[in-house]
Formats: structure tokens, C-alpha cells, sequence
């Protein structure tokens, strides 16, 4: 799978590589206290767990210590680019003058690298044709996008951009899901749904709310999971092992147990190891009540 995405990405790496970075994702965004984060944060600060080596210094201990949002977050390799390629290895600290558009800039890398990564996905499942020459080119023109200058990064409408390349991958998701087609449920606000009996083989989860929802035992082959929020989902005994569009935070954010089933490539997320899963009523016999 790394070896499929480097061929069809190109140069352009798409997983984060810390070790040269500089601790970018820990100081450019803004947090709020919350389930995910222990404590407020301002955009441009520096998180009090960053050590002066651009390392965390509670990593191994990031859940127990009340940050679970920062073990689930994926910068797609967009904080190194920034760092050694954008930037030519200036540290912030060392040169604080760049301090602010060195995260402006990533503000803008973060969702290019996403769309590359996106991007390689589809073409990996689409066959040769007009719509793969459509998304070649457009992985070549993100490409191109996210090698700019600081000012030519600064200066693009990256929303705009990620308008034009989605349209492109809903076509590419809607052709790889051809013949198994399930489910519309687009954007759908799930939260904490029972959806065991949903039938979401080959559904349409594109930009799904599927926070804390119930999707034990349950059939996601050909199912389109792209910007799906996972955050919590119970995802003991399900099948995700042919879903499209599905990446390792969204993994990482969900429960699971040692039956659910991943896509190749995909690493089971080591707090999985702690769930306890719990007696459960019959399938015919829903253990408790939810709210819809």
C-alpha cells in the first residue's frame, strides 16, 4: 500500500514524518478544552507538551492524559513539506520572523496533502479512461499547488481548489462503487445511531456524522467513507476491509476490537487492545435503546 501510494503520488510524501518537522501541528492550530483536548489552546502557540526538540513530551501517554484529538490527527505529510521543502529547514524558533507564515502556509498545505492523498486513492481504484486522465491531471495540478512559494500558497483559494477536485472524486467513488451501490447518506447526521441493521454495504458516506455510532457486525464493503467522522464509532466485529476512501485517523478515532476488519495498509490502532467488549443481547434482541 505505501509502496502503491509513493508510485502514484509521486515525490510528494503523504504520511507525517515528525522527525523532520517541527512540531508544526502542535503550535499553529487553535484547541479548545473538550473531550479531545485537556486544555485550551491559541492558534500560534505552542502546545506545553512540545519539547524544545519539536517532540511531545507526553506521546507515549497522549489518551490517558486527556488528548485523544491529537493521537487521531493527520497532517497527510504536509508539516515536513512545510518545514524542509516550503520553508528549507528554518525552524520558528530559530527564526521567528516566519514564524506566522510558516503556519499560514500550513493552514493551506494540510488540505492540498489531504487531496493528494485522496487523490492517489482514486486513481488506484479507477480503471483507464477519461475520469483517470481527469484525476491524474488533477493530481499533478495539486502537485504543482502545494511546491508553490509561501506568497503563491498564501495567495490560493484552497477551498475553491478542494471544490473541484471532490466533484472529481465522487465521480471516482460513484464508478468504483458501481453495481454495489447502496445507500444515500451523504453529510447524514448519525450521531450515535444504531445503524446494525442499516444495510450500508456500498452506502454513500461521503462527509457522514457518524459519531458514536453503533457499527457492530455491520457490512461496510464498497462503501464510501471519504471525510466521514468517525470519532467514537463502535466498530467491534465490522467488516471496513473493502470500504473506499477510508484513512488511518478515521481508524485511529473509532473503537474496534481484534474482529474488525481493516483495509490492507491500515494498522489496528493499539487502544483497540484495551476496549472490553460486553455482553451483548442476540442479534434479533437489541441490548438497550438508542436515541435516532
Amino acid at each position: 500500500m505505501a509502496e502503491r501510494r509513493a508510485a502514484a503520488g509521486g515525490k510528494h510524501e503523504l504520511q507525517a514524518d515528525c522527525a523532520r518537522c517541527f512540531g508544526i501541528c502542535c503550535v499553529a492550530p487553535a484547541f479548545a478544552a473538550s473531550a479531545d483536548f485537556a486544555i485550551d489552546k491559541p492558534a500560534g502557540r505552542p502546545c506545553p507538551n512540545l519539547r524544545a526538540d519539536s517532540r511531545c513530551g507526553i506521546h507515549r501517554d497522549l489518551r490517558q492524559r486527556g488528548f485523544p484529538g491529537c493521537t487521531v490527527f493527520d497532517c497527510f505529510g504536509a508539516g515536513q513539506h512545510v518545514a524542509q521543502g516550503t520553508f528549507g529547514g528554518r525552524d520558528w524558533r530559530d527564526d521567528p520572523a516566519t514564524a506566522r507564515r510558516m503556519f499560514d502556509t500550513f493552514a493551506v498545505m494540510r488540505p492540498l496533502h489531504e487531496l493528494l492523498w485522496y487523490l492517489t486513492e482514486a486513481l488506484a481504484l479507477t480503471p483507464a479512461g477519461p475520469l483517470r486522465d481527469d484525476l491524474t491531471a488533477a493530481l499533478a495540478d495539486t502537485g504543482r499547488l502545494a511546491d508553490g512559494t509561501p506568497d503563491q500558497l498564501l495567495a490560493l483559494d484552497v477551498d475553491a481548489h478542494r471544490d473541484r477536485i471532490n466533484r472529481l472524486l465522487s465521480r471516482a467513488g460513484d464508478q468504483a462503487r458501481a453495481g454495489r451501490a447502496g445507500a444515500d447518506r451523504r453529510g447524514a447526521v448519525l450521531i450515535g445511531t444504531d445503524l446494525r441493521r442499516a444495510g450500508l454495504a456500498g452506502a454513500n458516506l461521503r462527509g457522514a456524522c457518524l459519531i458514536g455510532a453503533d457499527l457492530r457486525e455491520v457490512d461496510l464493503g464498497a462503501a464510501d467513507l471519504t471525510g466521514a467522522d468517525l470519532r467514537g464509532a463502535d466498530l467491534r466485529g465490522a467488516d471496513l476491509g473493502r470500504c473506499l476512501f477510508v484513512h488511518q485517523s478515521q481508524v485511529d478515532a473509532a473503537r474496534g476490537d481484534h474482529r474488525t476488519v481493516l483495509p490492507p495498509g491500515l494498522r489496528r490502532p493499539a487502544h483497540w487492545s484495551l476496549t472490553i467488549t460486553p455482553a451483548r443481547a442476540p442479534r434479533g434482541r437489541p441490548a438497550g435503546r438508542r436515541r435516532h
